[in-house]
């Protein structure tokens, strides 16, 4: 493995006592705490191991009562981490030593006062493009390209197509730090893939404002990216999206394809021979094979003269 090139992971420290009174005070709010629930396979990879403290949301009263339970945790005791879709996830074989989120279907909706759209952090972001679409409201297209919910999109500023979450939202809904608020984008350090939530921070919802136009001309818009994704992304074989963020210079795919990168393979791992910045898995394979792959394709794109690429995906757990 090319250690030097080894992607970054989140391997946080876990103060276990804090840990076990966090699960207590989940259990006194009325919320299950499960213990070791695999979580890689609710990833759209599908590799990983499992969570050392699970906990589902299932609607806005339980995030509420989440948020208590947290209420007077430093965030660096008890690691937290919020798993949506996970499409742009790679949990470790070992799992995540802390305690992961998830939002149930109570956070899936999505509604309109005027121009402007809200939608839960569980909703999906292509549910969350075709339901704007029949609105009539445009501007938010690109969310059809992007296989993540609200919640996790707005944590990354997600983007696709030349549109990103931060361009036209207004508002985010979150707990941070235990305590339920409103965040505005002017707050959330907006950059390309990236937002400077705290790690820990739970997404309950987030706000757009939105412009009138053809629902036929929308549609039109959105069946055209659909078309070029299905031609050019290997949707059919698991994978966890975009691998690399675009360097400057050229976009990651091309960077990877110009030093031979596809095909390239470790173990169960893949770099799609379709689109060079996707690496997909087939049944056996473990999130180290995926791990090792992405150092091979770091160190070989420097290797042959071109940029030392960053992730996208979120590698979480050791490895």
């Amino acid at each position: 493995m090319n250690r030097g090139f080894a992607p970054p992971s989140w391997d946080p420290p876990v103060d276990v006592a804090a840990l076990e009174e966090l699960a207590g005070r989940c259990g006194a709010a009325g919320l299950t705490a499960e213990r070791d629930r695999p979580i890689g396979v609710a990833t759209t990879l599908g590799v990983g191991g499992a969570a050392r403290v699970y906990v589902e949301l299932a609607d806005r009263a339980a995030a509420q009562a989440f948020s208590a339970a947290l209420s007077g945790f430093e965030p660096d005791r008890v690691p937290l981490f919020v798993l949506g879709k996970g499409s742009n996830t790679l949990v470790s074989d070992d799992g995540f030593p802390g305690v992961v989120v998830h939002l149930g279907a109570g956070h899936k909706w999505i509604r309109r006062d005027g121009l402007v759209v809200g939608a839960g952090a569980g909703e999906a972001m292509p549910a969350l493009a075709a339901w704007t679409a029949r609105e009539g409201l445009s501007g938010l297209e690109f969310a059809a390209g992007i296989p993540a919910t609200v919640g996790g999109s707005v944590r990354m500023n997600a983007g696709a197509h030349g549109g990103e979450v931060a361009t036209r939202l207004v508002r985010v809904e979150a707990v941070v730090n235990g305590t339920t608020c409103d965040l505005r984008p002017s707050e959330l350090g907006f950059a390309y893939r990236h937002s400077a939530l705290p790690i820990g921070a739970v997404v309950l919802g987030a706000h757009w404002e939105l412009a009138e136009d053809d629902p036929v001309a929308i549609r039109h818009r959105l069946d055209e990216l659909r078309a070029w994704r299905r031609a050019t992304q290997p949707l059919r074989e698991r994978n966890c999206g975009s691998v690399f963020t675009n360097p400057a210079e050229v976009s990651a795919g091309a960077a990877v394809e110009a030093a031979g990168g596809k095909g390239l393979r470790v173990g169960g791992a893949t770099v799609s021979r379709k689109h060079a910045n996707f690496i997909t898995v087939r049944p056996g394979a473990r999130a180290q094979d995926v791990h090792d792959l992405i150092a091979l394709v770091r160190a070989r794109v420097v290797e042959r003269g071109g940029p030392l690429l960053v992730p996208e995906v979120r590698l979480i757990g050791r490895f």
